[in-house]
């Protein structure tokens, strides 16, 4: 088996604040190979703070990702540690991950023929400090699906549905789901990636 290639130059691992799998695989097919170290924290509780100030949905993720990255710093001491955010919107409401099959196929019914907005947010840490943030939105038009095509779509899925909010995996399954896609991909899988990199560069970081 090929071992993985690295770009990262430093001593101590980058560290991803995030159980995403696609997170993870981006990060490491860039080469920068992170850890995983997810904070303890609230996520739910967090949000309904951020929705009681009314802020706009691209603080509201920013906020989320920075939370990530900094309390995952402290555990991490001296790491270079990623956090990352992704909510979607449609009509003014504001969606989460499905919890069960039922919830999700309403949910892909409500998003049916309908355009929604993924904003994604990301950010660094270093002992409890944020270096970088940055947030991006992809607009995404989901064609008109009937109820035995939403019925046949979760069946294909399984799981997956319940692993990103919109119930789908735009890097598989989910692209056929779409009418139109006007963003950047990276945005849409859940962390801005260039500007990301483009940071980490910036900080010696990296050979290329």
């Amino acid at each position: 088996m090929t071992e993985p290639y690295s770009v990262w130059t430093q001593d101590l691992p980058l560290i991803l604040a995030s159980k995403s799998r696609i997170r993870q695989e981006l990060l490491q097919r860039a080469g920068l190979n992170p850890d995983i170290g997810t904070p303890n924290f609230d996520e739910r509780s967090f949000e309904a703070v951020l929705r009681r100030e009314a802020l706009p949905i691209h603080e509201r993720a920013s906020a989320l990702a920075k939370e990530k990255a900094r309390l995952a710093s402290h555990v991490f001491a001296d790491h270079y540690v990623v956090g990352a955010d992704q909510m979607l919107t449609c009509d003014g409401i504001i969606l989460h991950k499905s919890v069960d099959l039922s919830e999700a196929k309403r949910q892909l019914a409500f998003l049916s023929n309908r355009s929604h907005q993924l904003t994604s947010a990301v950010a660094v840490a270093q002992n409890g400090s944020i270096l970088f943030d940055h947030t991006d939105t992809a607009d995404m038009t989901m064609r008109a699906m009937t109820s035995d095509q939403i019925d046949s779509y979760c069946a294909i899925a399984g799981d997956a549905l319940y692993q990103s909010v919109g119930c789908y995996q735009l890097e598989g399954l989910g692209v056929h789901l779409f009418d139109r896609i006007q963003g950047n991909f990276f945005t849409v899988l859940g962390i801005p990636l260039e500007p990301l990199i483009g940071f980490l560069r910036r900080e010696g970081c990296l050979s290329l």
